[in-house]
């Protein structure tokens, strides 16, 4: 057994000791399931009246009587019919439709406390007494078996650690998670927002997000070129004979919104650019001289998502990808995936992210295209590139993408949460199925393969995982207003004008505050902005040519004159430090 394995065993238990303690408490509740999940561990119950704050309370009371008596976790078998009956007996309509859809004659159960049966393979703990690091955290809606069709449940969160020091380490994290919220901070900062009348899932940027994702995006999109990728640009539905040829239809409809009928015809907005960039290709004959070609574009696709599950930036329905697309020979593809994989490195460190951690997802036997035997050599070809980047990687056992293997890079983040953002994958398929060639030194017609790639992933998911990186407070470069100048009275504007215009020369963003408020409520709420630098200046600095410089999380930094400060800040920008 593995840490994570013998966690994932008492978290499961625990959540079966809160299942009883609810039951305790509310008899005529309905439980439904509680699995270990890689927070902690839930369960969802049916109860009329919506579980409280002080009920959590009064749960986790009972948990520890009931953990305090150290009760043993005892197995046991009963025929299927049987425990039918004996959760029917107990109107248990949950678990009766669960034993229902089992195909075995015989069920596993597990008993502890006061009789409190639930139907569970395992495994468990020996004894409840184990559990003693444990907190409830949050209730939220759920729906039975994830269908929005069937009934709406109550999901009650909470944790659980082998020791009171791992617990009180994850809380502190959590609520320091909780302070750099991207949901929060970018109401505070109005840097985007959700509208209902619009539609969930779907992002409005407002001016200052828009120009931080401006200025991520013109830095990628220079270095995009200077490594050799060509910029497309594709439109936003195809005709569904596109997605036929490509596989979506099949593989991926599930995921894509209803087609729309346009002269007859059905179209459908688009989930992937990937055939986009396929009939660019295609659009003129191709020499083994002509290849690698990269294609590049921050594409806007559409992809279905539950409204349960929709979260922020992370979680939405319409998203810009930095996507990129390279056909190459089968004798460059190992050179290429080392030149995507240090490539997409670089990009993430120049964001200031330092920690990856990379997944290699195999072939799913039910959910995947082409021919089996190309997979292996194509999943080696992956494996070979993480061990030449010298990357630590795991295995993600059946989470390829149905047209190849893939690496998935996730980042650790300033609290050392893990998010997926990268991703690389490896395509013999769509080759095939839109029947690719390019003319071989032989003369011959010859199949391409194709990478398809995106190093941040989508830029709302990779703005929501910046603003909780930084907790808001960007880096220089990225900051919305880089500078606020604060005049102490009216006879310094003038004063403030002029180092703002030399600001603004040396492509600095800076306002003025003219508002007629103290100096510490303008200090207060240029930090409450988290302005990366506030210069307060008066009759001093105006006499000496100089500016009183606070540092956003360092305070003051004493007075300097106002060209070495603009010296240093430029050199800041430029540099890109965080």
């Amino acid at each position: 057994m593995d840490y994570k394995t013998d966690l994932d065993k008492l978290r499961h238990s625990c959540s079966h000791i809160m299942a009883e303690a609810v039951k305790k408490l509310w008899p005529d509740v309905k439980v439904a399931i509680g699995p270990a999940i890689d927070t902690g561990f839930y369960y969802d119950f049916q109860k009329e009246e919506p579980f409280t704050d002080q009920d959590l309370k009064k749960i986790e009371k009972e948990m520890r009587r009931i953990t305090a008596r150290k009760p043993k976790f005892k197995q046991s078998f009963m025929p299927r019919e049987e425990a039918l009956k004996l959760f029917e007996k107990h109107g248990e309509v949950f678990k009766v439709e669960l034993i229902s859809g089992l195909p075995d004659k015989e069920v596993s159960l597990y008993q502890t406390g006061d009789g409190f049966v639930d139907l569970c393979k395992g495994p468990h703990v020996d004894n409840a007494g184990e559990i003693k690091a444990f907190k409830l955290l949050s209730v939220a809606g759920a729906y039975w078996r994830g269908d929005e069709h069937k009934p709406q449940l109550q999901r009650i969160y909470g944790t659980c650690f082998f020791n009171e020091e791992e617990l009180k380490a994850y809380l502190t994290q959590l609520e320091e998670a909780q302070r750099r919220d991207h949901r929060m901070l970018g109401k505070q900062l109005d840097l985007f927002s959700t509208n209902a009348e619009i539609g969930g899932g779907l992002v409005l940027w407002h001016p200052k997000g828009a120009l931080i994702r401006h200025l991520a995006e013109e830095f990628c999109k220079k270095e995009h070129l200077a490594a050799g990728y060509e910029f497309v640009i594709s439109p936003h539905i195809g005709r569904a004979q596109l997605w036929e040829t490509s596989g979506h239809l099949q593989w991926y409809q599930e995921n894509m919104y209803s087609p729309m009928d346009i002269e007859g015809q059905d179209y459908y907005i688009k989930p992937m650019n990937c055939p986009f960039h396929i009939m660019i290709y295609k659009n003129t004959l191709r020499s083994y001289r002509d290849l690698p070609l990269r294609y590049a574009e921050w594409g806007t696709v559409y992809r279905y998502e539950r409204g349960g599950v929709l979260h922020g930036l992370l979680r939405v329905r319409g998203f810009t990808q930095d996507d990129a697309h390279i056909f190459c020979r089968p004798d460059q593809m190992p050179q290429e995936i080392d030149r995507v994989l240090n490539f997409c490195l670089f990009i993430l460190r120049s964001f200031g992210f330092q920690e990856f951690q990379a997944y290699l997802a195999t072939r799913d036997p039910q959910k995947s295209a082409g021919d089996p035997g190309k997979w292996e050599p194509a999943t080696e070809a992956l494996r070979a590139a993480l061990t030449r980047a010298n990357i630590p990687y795991a295995m993600d056992e059946g989470g390829a993408a149905f047209y190849g293997p893939k690496i998935d890079l996730k980042i650790k983040d300033a609290i050392g949460r893990e998010w997926q953002l990268s991703t690389i994958q490896f395509d013999f398929n769509l080759p095939e199925r839109f029947n690719l060639s390019y003319a071989g030194e032989d003369g011959g017609e010859h199949r391409p393969y194709m990478i398809h790639r995106a190093l941040m992933g989508s830029m709302e998911r990779f703005f929501g995982v910046l603003i909780e990186h930084f907790a808001g407070a960007f880096p220089l470069w990225l900051a919305p207003t880089q500078v606020l100048i604060i005049p102490l009275r009216e006879e310094h504007q003038t004063y403030a004008g002029n180092i703002k215009e030399d600001l603004q020369k040396k492509g600095i963003r800076v306002i003025i505050d003219q508002r007629n408020e103290s100096l510490n409520k303008k200090i207060r709420e240029g930090t409450i902005k988290k302005i990366p630098y506030l210069l307060v200046v008066g009759e001093k600095e105006v006499q000496n040519n100089t500016v009183a410089v606070r540092k956003y999380g360092e305070g003051d930094k004493g007075t300097c004159a106002e060209g070495e400060f603009i010296d240093r800040i430029v050199q800041e920008v430029q540099l890109k430090k965080h």
